[in-house]
Formats: C-alpha cells, structure tokens, sequence
C-alpha cells in the first residue's frame, strides 16, 4: 500500500497552491469548483508522485495551531541532500516564513528543519 494524497483545508486556495508551487516544484491539476456546496480544491503532484489536496469552502471553523498537540502535525518533503536542506530553509527564512529547528542532525538521525509555512502550518524539510 501507499498513501495516495494528504488533504488540507486553507483559507486561501490560491496562495497555498502557489506555496507549493514555488518552494516545493508541485504541479497543480487544473482545480475543481462544486456550485452548490461552493468546494474547491487543487491536487499537487510531486516529483515522487506523492500528491497533495488543498480544499477551501466557505465557513470553515479556525482552528488555534499548536505544535504539540494529538493530530496531525507537519508535511516532510526530502529535499535530497543536507546541501538542500540549508538552501530551502534560507530561501523560506528570507522570505518570512519562521525557521522553527535546525537545519540540523536530530537525535533519531535525520537532518532537517521544521519551518512555518502558510497559514501557520509545519513543513518540516529533510534529506
């Protein structure tokens, strides 16, 4: 078995899709409009096929974020190397986005950094 596609509701469909579009090389579907329920979403493709879903409807209930909580908690892309790693982390830092870890070795192995990405959420970067 393999996951075929994460979910996630956003406020703004747009600027999430063009998030993954820019730092992560996703490729959008053409998107998808419900009239009557007034749903919308975007599937991502990745290079490794992984697929992403972002979803917007009108009323969605705002949750608080909270990194240490039950739940799902965080995206991890491979970047391929340390080298990467560094470079994405920089290139999100400089253009706002919070640096929450690293890069660094954690204790289990990985190289990584955890930044937040849009809309608050956690990305976490890795080789």
């Amino acid at each position: 078995m393999k996951v075929e596609h994460i979910a996630i509701y956003v406020n703004d469909l747009e600027s999430a899709k063009d998030f993954f579009v820019k730092y992560f090389d996703g490729v959008p579907n053409d998107g998808y409009y419900n009239p009557n329920t007034e749903f919308r979403s975007y599937f991502l493709t990745f290079s490794d096929c992984a697929r992403l879903e972002l979803m917007n409807r009108p009323k969605l209930a705002e949750n608080q974020k909270n990194f240490i909580r039950t739940g799902y908690i965080h995206i991890a892309f491979s970047t391929g190397s340390p080298e990467k790693v560094d470079a994405l982390t920089r290139r999100l830092s400089e253009d706002g986005y919070e640096v929450l870890s690293g890069p660094r070795t954690t204790g289990d192995g990985y190289y990584e950094s955890c930044v937040v990405g849009f809309e608050g959420n956690q990305i976490e970067l890795t080789v």
